[in-house]
């Protein structure tokens, strides 16, 4: 028998990103997808509605002349009108852009010029950002999503649905670009980030294993990551992949609005970064509220504190459930195991491959219990940022995360900090992330974090700086670290704030800390 008798023997079947919702409408169709407006009131529709919705939607988007490969742009909350538009858009392949609200329209501008979008469309409260960003681009059309047109050039998606015929979905390649999303530019310059089909379809596979988020249609999943932080960490795919109920928040994602909407709703699940749940802990305490249904907390986006994952098991009762990623792995790397506790950053599953080396990219000899740069190699993992004529990788294909990690015995990952944030103090290193963590561990602090501050006579010094939950002194600081890490290590400076800055994911602002507390 020869080999190309046997090279048809599978069916063709292209990894797409629309049969996510194809699947959710066939065989999950009256699960719904629960939306909230900007003044909170809910909406619901079954995921066969939404279907129908999103194919009319895309049917309209071919009559205004786009074409697969047309790039559309997205400047929107977590709603079920802006998932819609994400299927309506990626489902015929044309390619999705997530836009982050937060940013400054000249960043915004920056990045619709990179991406050569042709229609924005915007969310409630987004009308006057977007009118800002396409001044700048008078090709560009805009597209009402959460509220009626207010003038006769602007789109309206209701009204495109309703004049839209359904359009045929896939039937194009899965190395096709679907999605466009920049990284959050806390180390340089944002950079865009071209998902594939084939890579938001393999890392879905990936994220809803056992060992990893273990979603299934029983779940009812709490979308509180925003859908333009890397894909909202691929639950508007990984939700529908599995037939769980979704629950999309909108704008507001307070202590409050989140208690209520987990009661309401029955969630099981959910995810978000660390400062979200901060809010809905310090909420539950003080209204003395319980949420019963919940069961996980996904963390990720920045490290958590250990005494913030204490509160959130302790009081809510939950397992906290720790991760890492990018948005440059599309964007899961690693999760702990939903039925145990959380460990460190958790686990890589089939797909993600991960190995250390020392500053010169030379891999170390041991591979567990020693502190390397971590690059990672993989299918949904980065090759090209957008634009970009140099490869993103080494000549063997891996991509340097910019982070210090630890694997240990059991290939469990623990970072050590990003290797940017490094401190040289006397010609020696010092890592920050260590001193954030014995410190944020402390019950009396919310959140922490260390940034270098110029020094004569050793180049740089720690400063502590700390967001409160009720008075400590400088001295009980310091003595937690005593003996824990090199005294040289331990901060003199420690200042504390109000609140602490936040960049636009959500993460603390390092940049924001060093402006303000590195100089002499």
């Amino acid at each position: 028998m020869s080999v190309q008798s046997m090279t048809d023997g599978m069916q063709p079947y292209e990894l797409t990103v629309d049969k996510f919702l194809t699947h959710a409408a066939r065989w999950h169709g009256t699960v719904e997808v629960v939306s909230c407006d900007v003044e909170g009131e809910t909406s619901r529709m079954s995921y066969a509605d939404v279907l129908e919705r999103s194919r009319k939607l895309s049917g309209a988007l071919l009559d205004l002349g786009l074409k697969s490969g047309d790039v559309v742009a997205t400047l929107a909350w977590n709603t079920r009108p802006h998932m819609e538009t994400w299927y309506a858009v990626m489902g015929v392949g044309m390619v999705c852009h997530t836009l982050n609200p937060r940013l400054t329209p000249a960043q915004l501008i920056s990045m619709v010029e990179q991406s050569g979008a042709l229609v924005l469309a915007f969310g409630a409260g987004l009308e006057a950002l977007a009118r800002e960003i396409a001044a700048a681009r008078p090709d560009l059309r805009l597209l009402a999503l959460d509220e009626p047109a207010t003038d006769a050039g602007m789109l309206q998606i209701e009204t495109l649905i309703a004049a839209g015929q359904p359009a045929e979905w896939g039937g194009f390649d899965e190395r096709s670009p679907a999605g466009i999303c920049f990284t959050s530019g806390t180390t340089g310059a944002p950079k865009g980030v071209v998902y594939s089909h084939r890579s938001n379809y393999l890392v879905t596979l990936r994220s809803v294993m056992a060992d990893a988020l273990g979603l299934t249609q029983r779940d009812v999943v709490l979308v509180a990551v925003p859908m333009f932080h890397a894909n909202a960490w691929g639950f508007p795919f990984s939700a529908p992949a599995v037939g769980a109920t979704l629950v999309l928040p909108g704008r507001i994602t307070s202590g409050e609005r989140l208690a209520r909407l987990i009661r309401e709703e029955g969630v099981t699940v959910t995810a978000g970064v660390p400062t979200v749940w901060l809010g809905l802990v310090d909420h539950v305490e003080a209204a003395g509220e319980q949420v019963p249904s919940l069961q996980r907390i996904v963390l990720g986006g920045a490290g958590a504190p250990q005494s913030l994952m204490n509160r959130l098991e302790q009081r809510l009762g939950v397992r906290v459930q720790t991760s890492w990623g990018m948005t440059e792995l599309s964007p899961t790397g690693t999760l702990s195991s939903p039925g145990e506790p959380a460990m460190a950053s958790g686990f890589t599953s089939i797909g993600l491959d991960m190995r250390l080396t020392d500053a010169d990219n030379n891999v170390l000899p041991q591979q567990r219990g020693v502190v390397g740069h971590l690059k990672v190699k993989g299918a949904s993992v980065v090759h090209r940022y957008l634009g970009a004529e140099a490869p993103a990788v080494d000549a063997e294909g891996w991509f340097d995360s910019g982070d210090l990690a630890e694997i240990d015995e059991t290939g469990a990952l623990t970072l050590s900090g990003r290797s940017k944030d490094l401190i040289k103090s006397g010609g020696e290193w010092i890592n920050p992330a260590e001193i954030e963590q014995i410190i944020g561990a402390l019950d009396a602090v919310a959140l922490a974090a260390v940034v270098g501050r110029s020094d004569d006579k050793w180049g740089e010094r720690p400063v502590l700086v700390i967001e409160s939950r009720r008075p400590i002194n400088d001295n009980d600081l310091k003595d937690a670290l005593r003996g824990r890490v090199a005294d040289w290590w331990i901060p003199t400076q420690i200042e504390r704030v109000d609140s602490m800055p936040l960049a636009a994911t959500g993460k603390i602002d390092k940049a924001r800390l060093r402006a303000r507390f590195g100089a002499l």
